[in-house]
C-alpha cells in the first residue's frame, strides 16, 4: 500500500512507534517520528523561522537538509492543528508569566503591580464574562433517579425466589393468626332521624 508521508502523519502522528512499525516501512516510521517531535518543538517555539527549524531538524536527527525541508513542508500542511496548539500554548505561557510576576510583586509588597497582574489575568481568562452553560452556583444539580426493583443499587443482595418466599410467609402468618377475621364494611346507624327530629320539624315549618 503506497500512502504519502503527509497522509500517514495526518492519520498516525501520535501513534506509538511499535504500532507504526507494524503498519509502515522503517523510513516512513522515522519520518513520522521526526514530524511529531518537530511539531512539538515548533509548538514550544512558535516564533521560530524556517531556517531555525531546518537547522534543529538536521542537528537532532542527523538528516540531510532535503529531508528537513520535506519535514517542514509536512508540518506546515498540518498548520491548522499547529496554529490552535500554538495559541493554547501561548495562552498557557502568558498565564504562567502573569502568575510569576504577581508572586514576585507580592514578595516585594508591590501592591500596584499585584493589582495590574490580577486585572490582566482576569481579562485574559475572561473571568468577568458569565458562562451561558453555567446555571450558577446556587442552582442544585438535578439528581437522576431511575425506578428499579433491584435492591443491589443499595448494596443489598436480592432474595432468591422472592415470590415463593412471599407466598410462604403469607401462609405461615395466616395460620398463626387464624383468630383474625376479615370484617366487611357496615354503614353505621347514627339514629339521625330520632336525634335531629326537632331540627327537622323546625326546618319543615320554615
Amino acid at each position: 500500500m503506497n500512502v504519502s508521508a503527509l497522509e500517514v502523519c495526518r492519520r498516525d502522528l501520535y501513534t506509538s512507534r511499535n504500532d507504526l512499525e507494524a503498519k509502515y516501512p522503517k523510513a516512513t516510521v522515522e519520518k513520522v517520528i521526526r514530524v511529531r517531535e518537530m511539531h512539538q518543538w515548533l509548538v514550544a517555539n512558535p516564533t521560530t523561522k524556517d531556517r531555525e527549524f531546518i537547522e534543529e531538524d538536521v542537528m537532532r536527527f542527523a538528516i540531510s537538509e532535503q529531508n528537513a525541508y520535506s519535514d517542514l513542508r509536512i508540518v506546515k500542511q498540518l498548520l491548522p492543528t499547529l496554529v490552535e496548539s500554538s495559541r493554547n500554548y501561548a495562552r498557557w505561557k502568558y498565564s504562567e508569566m502573569i502568575q510569576e510576576t504577581y508572586k514576585m510583586a507580592k514578595d516585594e509588597g508591590d501592591l500596584k503591580t499585584m493589582e495590574r497582574c490580577a486585572t490582566s489575568y482576569a481579562r485574559h481568562n475572561n473571568i468577568s464574562l458569565e458562562d451561558p452553560d453555567d446555571p450558577g452556583s446556587d442552582a442544585p444539580d438535578v439528581q437522576p433517579f431511575v425506578a428499579t426493583m433491584d435492591p443491589r443499587v443499595l448494596g443489598i443482595p436480592p432474595i432468591p425466589n422472592l415470590e415463593a418466599r412471599i407466598d410462604e410467609l403469607l401462609k405461615k402468618y395466616t395460620r398463626e393468626s387464624s383468630d383474625i377475621e376479615d370484617v366487611d364494611f357496615e354503614e353505621a346507624d347514627l339514629e339521625e332521624e330520632r336525634l335531629f327530629a326537632d331540627t327537622n320539624a323546625l326546618n319543615d315549618g320554615l
